[in-house]
């Protein structure tokens, strides 16, 4: 997972708080002491069986902090055969490669995982980097083990080439879905490596952070793993936007600096006498911002205050405390209103938990406040790493955290496979294309899954803010939506375009004629990859209802050539007159596109790509065939259309994109956006027709973009 990870103090490493500043300043001595002692263990021979590797100590020190009674025999073993498998392999920072897995480890030993995740977290790279077999690790450690390590393992890049990557994560997940503690793996794993990024080339570095950004951040986020998403994205911002972080940077050492005044500090005392004199018992703490909220509220509010730069947190021992707390406050000091959120009543989707609001300081500062339990704060620091293992308590393994009753919420029927996993596994099964797959999964983790629809027949739906009733018909229904001809919002007839608010009840009317099935403007509806991956694969099985009528002739152009597309096209007219030869409109054919050629009124040919909707309309209406071809000319005129979410510089990223593929932008236009969704429409000319699918590929990899298509000319 890590063989090209790097230097353990890079450039991105500063972009921490104070308090990621000491974790990380811990983990860099840690990476020291495991590097000496992964060096003497490779020269000094294994220790003794009675106790464990000096290397592995920290580990089970931190693992024993959560897990008093864990057995730690199993690790030893891991690590011994961690250690002898990837002994004489070497970082690029020339580190031992035994460190990687060790610090990976850690990571999660910290974050409270139980002993499977720990061992099979030192395992995770043999069967990928060293002569280490899956069979041999089931052998040794169980199926748990060995499904876990195989779940992070990488397909092999010889046999999927430049799908690799899709394909990998589409592994990835799919073994998530049975067990969620493979994706704390990785997530694990990607942090280290972002940590170790600095002597990578920097183009390197900002492909791999983009992924995390776009991929491995929003799972973290899902997955209530907040003390990796937020490192994580720290690791990206500096990164990627290293003039914005180097002002946060700069923000955050003058509000921090020994000379200034700590605000949050003396709201924190007065916020703990409050609390006292009303005898409830609670800790309050002062909890700094890192640097991507930091940047978030300077962008919201402006210029920032001394409060601006932390919140607080008040940790109390049971639910009804946190409800105290919030009265104490509400009472002593001038609240917020629009700021108070109960995620204790109504958890998030990722299991998140707390009281925030906010109150406003002496000074007139706001001050912003969470509240939660203590095992509250575990869960939202850790997420589903806290939940252990989906196949029961292990023996070592503490008591699950406090939360709702997941009987109570269809959305949590297993916290350990929450409902947005079980859609996004639902959907990927009918994207086999890897660039569809991949697109449509940035796509999905762009979306904030917010809202819940509640079915009329009883039960609910979790969607994605912004879908429609198209979403829903195909959330509830799955192909049987193709059938759909209206719905019942909230009792009240609604067309299929209604986007649906959060607590709407929604009623899907669904045809009888098993012959009925959608038109293409429900694409112009979906948001969600499910509804959008069906549409399209039945509209391309039926392409009599995707069949556009004929473009109107066009003035004559050359009697071989289509000066507009720039691409030479000949045709076998049988001794018959030349006649102009120019693309069809509906589908744009450019080399090496294989064509097929009809006659239309003017007596010009136009030629369309083989398997265009029109061209089963030509033969059924009787039209002959005229055989065409292309000529020398490679280069072509293309227009395009990329359907993204909108996002700052996201036409500065598609030009970008479409620069470095050896594209020239003819022309371009950019509709308004339309319920945060925005189409941008080129002209481009490429010297090599046969790049168009590299730069529509390139296209669809710019973060946002979700779909990139050819369309009619201007």
């Amino acid at each position: 997972m890590s063989a090209e990870a790097t230097n353990p103090v890079s450039a991105a490493e500063a972009a921490v708080t104070d308090t990621g500043v000491r974790r990380r300043g811990r983990a860099r001595l840690e990476l020291r002491r495991i590097g000496r002692a992964a060096l003497l263990g490779a020269t000094a021979g294994p220790a003794p069986r009675d106790r464990l590797p000096d290397a592995i100590s920290h580990v089970a020190e931190a693992h024993r902090a959560h897990h008093p009674e864990a057995d730690l025999s199993v690790l030893r073993r891991a690590y011994v055969l961690a250690e002898s498998s990837h002994r004489g392999q070497f970082r690029k920072s020339g580190e031992p490669y035994i460190t990687h897995p060790l610090a990976v480890t850690l990571i999660l030993a910290e974050l409270g995982a139980e002993t499977v995740t720990l061992t099979a977290s030192l395992l995770h790279d043999t069967v990928e980097d060293t002569e280490v077999t899956l069979d041999q690790v089931r052998r040794e450690f169980g199926d748990e083990v060995a499904y876990l390590v195989d779940g992070v393992t990488k397909v092999e890049k010889i046999d999927y080439g430049a799908a690799a990557e899709p394909e990998t994560f589409r592994k990835m997940l799919v073994a998530t879905g049975d067990d969620v503690r493979v994706m704390s793996i990785k997530l694990a794993d990607r942090l280290h490596n972002m940590r170790t990024l600095g002597v990578m080339r920097p183009e390197k570095q900002a492909r791999i952070a983009k992924v995390t950004r776009d991929v491995l951040i929003p799972l973290a986020e899902r997955l209530g793993v907040q003390a990796l998403k937020t490192e994580l994205e720290d690791l990206v911002f500096a990164i990627l936007h290293p003039e914005e972080y180097e002002t946060t940077r700069a923000l955050i050492a003058e509000a921090t600096g020994s000379g200034s005044p700590d605000a949050l500090a003396a709201v924190a005392e007065h916020v703990g006498t409050v609390l006292r004199e009303a005898d409830i018992a609670a800790e309050v703490l002062v909890r700094p911002r890192h640097f991507v909220s930091v940047h978030r509220v300077r962008l919201k509010r402006g210029e920032l205050r001394g409060c601006d730069f932390g919140r607080l947190l008040v940790l109390v021992a049971e639910d009804a405390d946190c409800y105290a707390v919030l009265g104490e406050l509400h009472t002593c000091f001038t609240p917020l209103i629009s700021e108070f959120k109960d995620f204790i009543a109504a958890p998030k989707f990722n299991l998140y938990q707390s009281l925030h609001t906010a109150i406003a300081a002496p000074d007139g500062a706001v001050v912003e406040v969470l509240i939660r339990t203590h095992r509250m704060h575990k869960v939202a620091e850790a997420g589903v790493v806290a939940l252990g293992s989906p196949h029961g308590t292990a023996p070592d393994q503490a008591e699950p955290a406090e939360g709702p009753d997941p009987a109570e919420d269809g959305e949590r029927t297993d916290p350990t496979r929450p409902g947005w996993l079980a859609r996004l596994l639902d959907w990927q099964e009918s994207a086999p294309d890897p660039d569809t797959f991949w697109s449509s999964l940035r796509a999905d983790l762009a979306e904030d899954h917010e809202i819940t629809v509640f079915r009329a027949d009883a039960g609910t739906l979790g969607l994605p803010a912004g879908s429609t009733c198209v979403d829903a018909a195909y959330a509830q229904h799955g192909e049987a939506a193709h059938a759909c001809l209206g719905a019942r919002v909230n009792g009240r007839l609604a067309p299929l375009s209604t986007v649906l608010a959060d607590g709407d009840t929604v009623q899907l009317l669904l045809a009888q004629d098993s012959h009925s099935g959608p038109s293409p403007q429900w694409l112009d509806h979906a948001r969600t990859p499910a509804a959008r991956i069906a549409i399209t694969a039945w509209l391309q099985a039926h392409p009599e209802a995707a069949a556009q009528p004929a473009a109107a002739p066009r003035a004559p152009l050359s009697v071989a050539a289509d000066r507009s597309s720039g691409a030479e096209l000949h045709a076998d007219l049988d001794g018959a007159p030349p006649a102009p030869v120019r693309p069809a409109g509906c589908c744009t054919p450019v080399p090496p596109d294989t064509i097929t050629g009809f006659r239309v009124r003017g007596g010009s040919v136009t030629a369309h790509r083989t398997g265009c909707p029109a061209v089963d309309v030509m033969h059924r209406l009787g039209r002959a065939v005229v055989p065409v071809r292309w000529g020398d000319a490679a280069h072509c005129r293309v227009t395009l259309v990329a359907e993204s979410f909108g996002r700052p510089g996201l036409l500065a990223d598609l030009t970008e994109a479409i620069a470095t593929a050896g594209a020239e932008v003819v022309s371009a236009t950019v509709e308004p956006p339309n319920e945060q969704r925005v189409r941008h429409t080129y002209t481009l000319q490429l010297t090599d027709a046969a790049e168009l699918p590299n730069l529509m590929r390139a296209m669809r990899d710019v973060p946002g973009v979700y779909d990139v298509g050819r369309t009619h000319r201007l």
